[in-house]
């Protein structure tokens, strides 16, 4: 049963003989035993709640000292093969830095760049040529992409984005202005030395290859999707989107300038020779005048057993080694900012050479959902780990902006490559997450649908069937990315409406998809 369109929670979801959970509403719900610090607590309906293996997980982490208040579990919380924190969550602490219970990829985050073109201009022959030519132009596992000079890498990572748009001459609108933290996640200008201080020059040598690519890994993608549905007009025009609409989205991250820097500084078990050797060799090559604080790191990320260890590896907010790690990470966020950027650059680029025509790309917003950012909550600074969450500020938090300041920070939740996405705003109610918001929709205990593709020949006619063609799909796993696998998209939007962490403007559907 639903009302007002809203699939309502089942009563008897949450096991009412587990005592674990205590329930807090219809939508939300706290977990906690006697191992944990802090509670655990769900922003989601019963049904929606994790496998035993990711709520043993959360219970892992939140057994450590030093956490701040809760820890907040979005719609899409799920555990991932080889991190110690599930996906989908948000952890504070008030002194610690906490590595861990991040993704090794710093600012892996969206972008959604909204175009002039719509509907009745793009026919389906149109987008099949224009995505057949995209596959090569935005590659996903590629050795070299768009290649830059070493001079603007460095200067990408000490200055952010306004670097590679004013090198690559690139012509998306609102570039800097609509990007978190203007597209420059130190705040301001930096000098080289401190970049070279805190990452080696070989990976920044590396980088030089590395920016427009989409990445391999998991499900990162480009998709061009069509607004069909506005549930807040008012907020939709503010933000300059409209019904038939095409707009794009794109999902990425640091590539291998975060993944080698971030072994660095982060106790975790490598998952590939080359992660473990990279990282010895970055070392083995680093000149700093920091030299006996990154030596101490990596002592201590050895005393940790690569993170077998089950309690969390832990920086100082206000030490040496914490500011180190900050700052190799703020460069890093930096590079992943910039890909994203040059991603949509190349897309524009393709679309005047192959349709002739000048799309009028703009950004709506740039956002990590790997985020580590101090703020202010209940009263407290603290640090805010973001963990496949975004940050989700209502229009308070977001005052010193043109159009966020009225209208809330822009989320985006995708659900699957083939269901509709959405284009939501933060609200000011929503300390309970940290004022943060799921970025998708997360894998549930069991298939989602009956129908679950087994070959990428089955894939594609379910795709077909819902109006959408997926373009590379090179990976065997690509079909781990059909919507069986994903929680159902009503009931994920229902979560997020029913606690007041986001409002939806604007609904997206798929229509052409590249993916590894």
């Amino acid at each position: 049963m639903s009302l007002f369109g809203i699939p309502q929670p089942h009563n008897d979801d949450l096991m009412t003989n587990d005592q674990r959970f205590t329930k807090k509403g219809d939508f939300k719900s706290e977990m906690k035993t006697d191992r944990m610090k802090v509670p655990v607590v769900f922003h989601i309906q019963d049904d929606l709640l994790p496998a035993e293996g990711t709520l043993a997980q959360l219970e892992s982490v939140a057994s450590n000292d030093g956490l701040f208040r809760h820890i907040a579990a979005m719609a899409d919380v799920h555990s991932k093969p080889g991190r110690k924190n599930a996906t989908g969550t948000t952890v504070a602490s008030e002194k610690f830095i906490l590595p861990q219970v991040n993704d090794t990829d710093p600012a892996c985050g969206m972008r959604l760049v909204r175009t002039n073109l719509t509907e009745d201009d793009l026919s389906s022959e149109d987008i099949d040529t224009l995505f057949a030519a995209l596959v090569d132009r935005v590659p996903t596992k590629a050795l070299v992409g768009t290649v830059l000079p070493y001079r603007v890498i460095v200067d990408i990572c000490r200055k952010g984005v306004g670097a590679a748009v004013e090198y690559l001459g690139i012509e998306t609108k609102y570039e800097r202005e609509n990007s978190l933290d203007r597209g420059n996640f130190f705040g301001e200008e930096v000098s080289k030395k401190k970049i070279y201080e805190v990452i080696p020059r070989l990976f920044l040598f590396f980088a030089k290859f590395r920016l427009g690519i989409l990445g391999a890994a998991g499900n990162h993608f480009l998709d061009l999707m069509k607004v069909t549905d506005l549930p807040d007009p008012v907020l939709a025009e503010k933000l300059g989107i409209r019904k038939g609409q095409y707009v794009f989205m794109i999902h990425c991250g640091s590539g291998i300038l975060g993944q080698y820097t971030m072994y660095m500084y982060t106790a975790k078990k490598r998952e590939h020779l080359s992660q473990a050797f990279m990282a010895w060799l970055g070392r083995m090559t680093f000149f700093t005048s920091r030299r006996h604080v990154i030596d101490a790191i990596a002592t201590k990320i050895k005393d940790f057993d690569f993170g077998t260890k089950e309690e969390l590896f832990t920086f100082d907010g206000d030490g040496e080694d914490g500011r180190i790690y900050m700052e190799a990470r703020n460069a890093c966020s930096n590079f992943a900012h910039a890909n994203r950027a040059i991603i949509a650059h190349n897309v524009s680029q393709t679309i005047k050479e192959v349709l002739g025509r000048d799309p009028g790309f703009e950004l709506v917003y740039d956002m990590p959902h790997i985020l580590v950012s101090e703020e202010e909550h209940y009263g407290k600074s603290a640090w805010i780990h973001r963990n496949g969450t975004s940050r989700a500020y209502g229009p308070t938090r977001m005052a010193g902006h043109p159009v966020f300041s009225e209208t809330g920070e822009p989320a985006f939740i995708p659900t699957s490559m083939s269901t509709d996405g959405y284009l939501c705003v933060g609200t000011d109610g929503n300390e309970s997450t940290f004022f943060s918001c799921n970025h998708g929709a997360g894998k549930p205990k069991v298939a989602a649908e009956s129908v679950v593709p087994t070959s990428r020949e089955e894939l594609d006619k379910k795709l077909e069937a819902r109006g959408v063609r997926l373009y590379n799909g090179r990976s065997s796993k690509v079909i781990e990315q059909d919507s069986a696998h994903y929680k159902n998209a009503d009931a994920v939007i229902a979560s997020v409406k029913e606690n007041n962490i986001v409002k939806p403007v604007a609904k997206l559907q798929p229509v052409a998809v590249i993916m590894y």
